[in-house]
């Protein structure tokens, strides 16, 4: 039977997760890491398949790949970095378009970041390839025979580790910018050809301090997503 407090702590821990784009310096445990896969390696997968591979990155091996995509990030035009798979739309329709440029330009307003201000906003972007600061580093693959529902697997599992750190009150950020240096992320990680790229993600404890993690993005009512068919 799941009591009130369990529920209400697993409430709390889903709604209070956002992406957070700065962090303290302050080091996350090993164990709080070993601990977090473990609570979210008992996600669903299809029969069992469980289609999830994980890199975590500290320290001088984090800064170096840091120091690597923010290099090609930098010479923007000179690499050829495309992504592997689209995440995104190739054709944006409504509201979905709307809901993207409503959180870009909410928190390059918080930053101050204008229109024209395209330097700041480039390195605003650049700011995801270190990881927002944090001292922990995730990269995410899936073997490349696996198919789109193993993809739908693999979200419940991401899910599963942001909400497993707010419950040991740690912060996360999930991150697709990475998938376009897939290739030098291969590289610095010597991942097999057989493995895809599927996203990183920054983990440690958010800096409250700083503006742009006070931004709260908003979410539709249920009624506008939700039929309930009962007659």
């Amino acid at each position: 039977m799941i009591t009130s407090t369990i529920q209400q702590a697993v409430d709390d821990a889903i709604t209070s997760r956002r992406s957070i784009r700065a962090f303290l310096p302050q080091p996350v445990a090993r164990e709080d890491i070993q601990q977090i896969l473990e609570v979210a390696a008992r996600s669903p997968s299809g029969s069992n398949t469980q289609p999830w591979k994980v890199y975590v990155l500290t320290g001088a091996r984090l800064h170096a790949l840091s120091d690597a995509i923010l290099a090609a990030h930098n010479t923007e035009g000179q690499g050829g970095h495309e992504q592997e798979y689209n995440y995104y739309p190739v054709k944006w329709v409504t509201p979905y378009l709307e809901r993207r440029r409503k959180v870009g330009w909410d928190l390059y307003a918080l930053l101050g970041l204008g229109r024209e201000n395209k330097a700041g906003m480039h390195a605003q972007h650049g700011r995801n390839y270190a990881f927002f600061d944090a001292p922990v580093g995730m990269i995410f693959t899936i073997d490349r025979v696996m198919e789109q529902g193993s993809w739908l697997d693999y979200g419940m599992f991401l899910q599963s580790i942001m909400v497993a750190a707010r419950g040991r009150g740690l912060d996360t950020c999930p991150q697709a910018a990475f998938t376009q240096y897939h290739k030098i992320i291969a590289e610095q990680l010597q991942l097999p050809e057989d493995e895809m790229l599927v996203c990183g993600m920054s983990l440690g404890y958010g800096d409250y301090s700083k503006i742009e993690n006070t931004l709260v993005t908003e979410r539709a009512a249920v009624a506008e997503f939700t039929r309930f068919l009962d007659e």
